[in-house]
């Protein structure tokens, strides 16, 4: 399988399968495909996983694309950012926000991933429920505006804004923390909470998301009288 990922800030990747290779990806994930290529559906490990998987954002069932000869396959961004290409070695996890999963090479498997700490379920932006993806394969995810990457030593702290987090190394563990000082809280524009991760392993960063354009957008959106 070669791949290649096009399109700078409205980003498409464009997949060439061999015959017998495959893709999966949320249902109806495909965006074109030229040659010869079976679609079905499926439920990709039972009904514990598909249920999953509707928790974690995902559709119920996944889609599945082999290749029946020499063929291009193509998944495009739904939002304005990047796609991310994270390589899974046997049994290697990643944990990503909710709908970051874009497609992956046959035999990745979704799951979903429950956060242990309470701070972070009840006060960060990130949410009770993230993705849980597990190797091996090649996983494409979905990055809201521009993505920065870190690779944090063991107990290396990383302080962010809520709903920054995209993916994290399963070594990695998210927390949250109130911002400390009644000044900071009531004049910092910060919010009331941080979101801290903690190494080891690799975090990315995205620098946009839907949530902070949405509300950039109410103000101008015209009211009815």
């Amino acid at each position: 399988m070669k791949y290649s990922i096009e399109g700078g800030a409205l980003p498409v990747v464009r997949v060439q399968l061999e015959p017998g290779e495959a893709m999966i990806s949320e249902a109806g994930g495909r965006a074109w495909a030229r040659g010869a290529v079976k679609t079905e559906s499926t439920s990709e490990g039972g009904a514990k996983k598909a249920l999953g998987r509707v928790f974690s954002g995902e559709s119920l069932f996944m889609s599945k694309y082999t290749a029946q000869g020499p063929c291009e396959i193509a998944f495009t961004s739904s939002f304005p950012g990047r796609i991310l290409a994270i390589e899974l070695g046997e049994g290697k996890s990643i944990i990503a926000q909710k709908s970051a999963f874009l497609c992956a090479t046959y035999g990745v498997q979704l799951s979903v991933y429950f956060q242990k700490k309470v701070g972070a379920i009840f006060a960060g932006g990130e949410g009770l429920i993230m993705q849980k993806i597990t190797g091996p394969g090649i996983a494409f995810l979905e990055i809201d505006g521009y993505c920065v990457e870190y690779d944090l030593a063991a107990g290396e702290r990383i302080v962010a804004d809520t709903g920054v987090l995209a993916v994290m190394d399963e070594t990695c563990t998210m927390d949250v923390e109130m911002v400390k000082g009644a000044k900071n809280v009531l004049f910092g524009g910060e919010g009331l909470f941080d979101t801290v991760i903690t190494g080891p392993g690799k975090v990315f960063f995205q620098t946009m998301t839907i949530e902070n354009i949405a509300k950039l957008m109410i103000p101008f959106i015209p009211q009815k009288k």
